[in-house]
């Protein structure tokens, strides 16, 4: 099989080349998904070391939760993996630019005008991608996070427009830009490119949470009080360049927490989820209205007792530990170290396609005989032919991010706040449906967070009440 594989074109190499190490991961990612399945199926009571941390309806719930997503999971993967074969094996791509082609032409564009057809070919392809993605999310998002009580929208076509619209809307002036010096890749230009490239990344940090992110949440000051003094007075005690503090209303869109701090220099600005926020949460708010109203017995007149509802979100100081331990990133310079690491990896990837791009072989290969597409060349060099150092790179990234993780809440224990951070890591779990067993390969490959119990352990043996 080999000796055949050597004996075809180069291109032919290539191509099978590509495919063969996409299925390869693939079928190593359905592997370790599998070991994870056993575990989800196997594991049907409390472990002893978790009788204290997780009582059994939230374990079941969070079980059965995980279970279901990794089942998705592996249809959504295998559609995919089938999608991209076929798309290759039939010549999707230069059909596609083909039909760009055919559009510009339409409108006066002949064949020179290579960045207006690669802009119209961007435009099919996020399409197609938004088109026949759109089943699966939508599918995810009101059938399975429905079913597990996450989702709180009522119909998800709106922002799926607007995401694409949005999307859109920065895509093809960025591009645009990008393919402009096209002719002079090989040149030094490529660090124009890359910097170029930095100088977009950075704005789109600076101006998301800003202009970006309310186009789909709406984003509100915390209110002054014991959590906003205390925040303050936190930042303040490291020297971070706090100068606002946001609530965002995640919670007319999922009842998953989370929190994040953005900005630049001496403009440093907190985003809280309402769901985050124990006393904040309006889903809290609802479970307290629904527990006040008596429920009679249609039968015999008398009241049902009701079981006690659970409040979602941390107290005041749970989430000064949770904002300690994101403070700590800043503080340990983890921000400044990933955007280093990132702009290191840009750098090479271009100037590696400075050097690929000349070569016609490559684009033959994906069935482009009598063009090189500035644009193809950059989806086949940066989706293909780097896809082994992409995997490598993920991986490496996964361990790094899990130390810094680590170093994090070892810096938030360093402010005294280990119980409330300790008590916080279980609540969030708890409310996010976390299940705390893991298969070992499976979690190396994947957690970019340490599993619950090895933070816990990391944090020392707090007692809870």
């Amino acid at each position: 099989m080999l000796e055949i594989i050597l004996d075809l074109p180069v291109e032919k190499q290539i191509f099978y080349a590509v495919l063969g190490f996409s299925w390869t991961v693939y079928l190593w990612e359905a592997y370790l998904a599998h070991r994870q399945r056993r575990i989800y199926r196997s594991t049907t009571h409390v472990p002893q070391e978790l009788g204290k941390i997780m009582d059994t309806e939230t374990f079941e719930k969070s079980r059965l939760y995980q279970l279901d997503k990794s089942n998705f999971s592996f249809w959504s993967g295998l559609y995919s993996e089938t999608e991209g074969t076929l798309i290759l094996l039939l010549g999707g791509i230069p059909f596609l630019w083909g039909v760009a082609g055919s559009v510009t032409a339409r409108f006066g564009f002949s064949s020179e005008y290579e960045i207006t057809q690669s802009l119209v070919f961007l435009t099919l392809a996020t399409l197609f991608s938004a088109f026949t993605g759109l089943p699966w999310s939508l599918y995810n998002t009101f059938v399975i996070e429905e079913k597990h009580g996450f989702n709180q929208q009522v119909h998800g076509l709106n922002r799926c427009c607007k995401k694409f619209a949005v999307t859109q809307c920065i895509l093809l002036p960025v591009t645009s830009l990008l393919l402009y010096h096209h002719q002079d890749w090989r040149r030094l230009l490529f660090i124009y490119a890359w910097l170029f490239t930095l100088a977009v990344s950075l704005v789109l940090v600076t101006i998301y949470a800003d202009y970006i992110a309310p186009l789909f949440d709406k984003f509100t000051p915390l209110p002054d009080g014991e959590l906003k003094a205390g925040i303050e007075a936190m930042a303040s005690s490291i020297s971070f360049p706090l100068t606002k503090v946001y609530v965002v209303e995640g919670s007319k869109r999922s009842s998953h927490s989370n929190a994040y701090f953005y900005g630049f220099f001496k403009n440093k600005r907190i985003v809280l989820f309402d769901t985050l926020l124990e006393d904040y949460s309006p889903l809290n708010k609802t479970a307290e209205q629904q527990a006040e109203q008596p429920e009679s017995n249609e039968m015999d007149g008398e009241s049902k007792a009701k079981p006690k509802n659970k409040k979602q979100g941390c107290n005041n100081p749970e989430i000064l530990a949770v904002l300690g331990h994101e403070l700590g990133h800043w503080k340990l310079g983890h921000t400044v170290k990933n955007i280093i690491i990132s702009q290191m990896n840009s750098f090479l990837c271009f100037s590696l396609f400075a050097v690929l791009i000349g070569r016609k072989e490559l684009f033959v290969a994906f069935g482009f005989n009598d063009s090189q597409p500035t644009l193809i060349g950059l989806m086949i060099i940066f989706q293909f032919i780097f896809s082994p150092y992409n995997e490598l790179l993920s991986f490496c990234l996964t361990v790094l991010s899990r130390r810094f993780e680590f170093q994090a809440d070892a810096f938030a224990r360093g402010m005294g706040k280990a119980s409330e951070l300790y008590s916080a890591l279980i609540k969030l779990n708890k409310d996010n449906l976390g299940f705390p067993v893991a298969d070992w390969l499976f979690s190396m490959w994947h957690y970019s967070h340490p599993p619950l119990l090895e933070r816990l352990r990391a944090l020392g043996n707090i007692k809870q009440d």
